[in-house]
């Protein structure tokens, strides 16, 4: 018998559409789509032959702010992270432990943090001990994460050999072969791989395979080194590392014919760098144009970069729960990046989830917890409903759905399957509050990380459900009217 879902009593918001209607999941994909409030589905399929329905009327979240907006809750495809570190695996060849202690996180808990943020579909960098950077370790990385049953888990692979940047990691042995591994995305995430003729030989890899390459754009050549020396603060040697990180990375993969992906966009130049890149290239949604052997040009934003400054990391210590790679910017480089995603330089919104534990963080580990906050983020700082006193210029619900659905599933090459609430895409969905506010209580997040920068902030933007593949993989605490 076909497991069967209904979704009844919805705004349903996805990139190419907002309107109110009810939605059929049939065996883990959508069947179809009708609009309006209507007790039954097309054919005349009433409620009772669904295995579950679900009534958008009927929900109501419990312990909200009471200025919550009205209305119905919104459907949404579920969001897709292009970049999170999930510390699995996080012991040393041998089972010892890391010199910390235990692993700030495990593939369990930052599986329920994505579902409790909303996310299907995500993304995990090879910075791992030991690192990814063969098939077969990222094979069984995937296939631990199936076995949970919480999301869909790329991990990628390194560039180079335990990402030290001497030799073509695992790379050079992947192949297009029906049932083995094949990564979504590859990044020497953390750092840069040194050497332009290595770095094109990977480049060069990439576009046999047809996959985007991730640049972390931090290689700063001489002129960041000597501001290094002369004692200039990381605000200062930090922009040029990213700066020139940027251009070197374009121009690179520019030579080798394959798809570049910029992650963490943070400052206004480099925003200028790519906008301009840009426009010399075949133009298109997220990577959906994108074709083998030729070069194509896509990136990304934070949660944090988007709503944070230099002067929020140093209320929090810059060398402590303020520090993350690259570094909060200035205001004008938060407005560079609003300004990005209006225009549409900017591709997508990934989190960079960088969960540490508490020792690490007040010793200075850099970067921030980020799955089960950003949706939350990015509504109350981006989006027009309603307005935030931060917002400069706004966005719809839907283009928000583009940014962390849409545009990265199809970077992913995932497009025709995810991203979009349509018959005959699997059925990752989401349910949230888009008017709903709460405050952010770390204490209470399902990943083991706590070190979120927004940590006692209200934000707008709630989720509510998780959904995968027609089945419910997170529910948060609701009341039925």
């Amino acid at each position: 018998m076909a497991h069967r879902l209904i979704l009844k009593n919805f705004r349903i918001v996805d990139e190419t559409m907002d309107r109110i209607g009810s939605v059929i999941v049939e065996d883990g994909r959508i069947r179809e789509l009708f609009s309006g409030s209507d007790e039954a589905g097309p054919d005349g399929a009433g409620p009772g032959e669904a295995g579950l329905v679900i009534d958008g009327s009927r929900l109501n979240p419990v312990g909200l702010h009471p200025d919550r907006a009205g209305g119905l809750p919104v459907l949404l495809p579920a969001l897709v992270d292009l970049h999170a570190h999930f510390r699995d695996p996080g012991f040393l060849p041998g089972n010892g432990l890391p010199a910390e202690g235990l692993p700030s996180e495990v593939l369990e808990s930052a599986g329920l943090a994505a579902v409790a943020g909303g996310y299907g579909t995500v993304v995990c960098m090879a910075n791992t001990k030991p690192v990814i950077d063969t098939p077969e370790k990222a094979a069984l990385l995937k296939k631990r994460s199936d076995a949970l049953g919480l999301i869909d888990l790329y991990p990628v692979l390194s560039l180079t050999r335990d990402m030290e940047g001497r030799e073509l990691s695992g790379i050079t042995a992947l192949a297009q072969v029906r049932g083995a591994y094949v990564p979504r995305l590859l990044s020497e995430d953390g750092r840069d791989v040194a050497d332009d003729g290595l770095f094109l030989a990977a480049l060069t890899e990439a576009r046999r395979l047809g996959l985007p390459v991730s640049c972390h754009c931090d290689a700063g050549g001489p002129e960041a080194e000597a501001a290094r020396r002369a004692g200039q603060g990381r605000e200062v040697w930090s922009r040029i590392e990213e700066n020139h990180g940027t251009r070197r990375a374009i121009a690179l993969g520019r030579e080798a014919g394959c798809h570049i992906h910029i992650a963490h966009v943070s400052t206004k130049e480099a925003v200028d760098l790519i906008r301009a890149a840009k426009k010399t290239v075949k133009s298109g949604r997220g990577g959906v144009d994108a074709t083998p052997g030729s070069f194509f040009l896509t990136c990304e934003a934070t949660p944090h970069h988007i709503a944070l400054t230099e002067e929020d990391a140093r209320h929090l210590g810059l060398e402590s729960h303020g520090r993350v790679n690259p570094p909060l910017r200035a205001e004008e480089d938060r407005q560079a990046l609003i300004a990005g995603i209006l225009d549409g330089t900017i591709d997508a919104i990934a989190t960079d989830h960088a969960p540490h534990t508490q020792a690490g963080k007040a010793g200075g580990a850099p970067g921030f917890t980020g799955l089960e906050t950003a949706f939350g983020v990015c509504v109350t700082e981006l989006v027009q409903e309603p307005c935030s006193a931060r917002r400069s210029g706004g966005i719809s619900l839907s283009r928000l759905s583009a940014l962390m659905s849409g545009a990265p599933a199809r970077i992913l090459g995932l497009g025709k399957d995810r991203g979009r609430i349509a018959a005959g895409f699997r059925a990752d969905l989401v349910i949230a509050d888009a008017g709903a506010v709460r405050t952010v209580e770390a204490d209470f997040f399902k990943s083991r990380g706590r070190n979120s920068p927004f940590s006692g902030r209200e934000f707008r933007g709630i989720i509510l459900m998780t959904i995968r593949g027609g089945r419910v993989v997170f529910d948060a605490p609701v009341c039925y009217n």
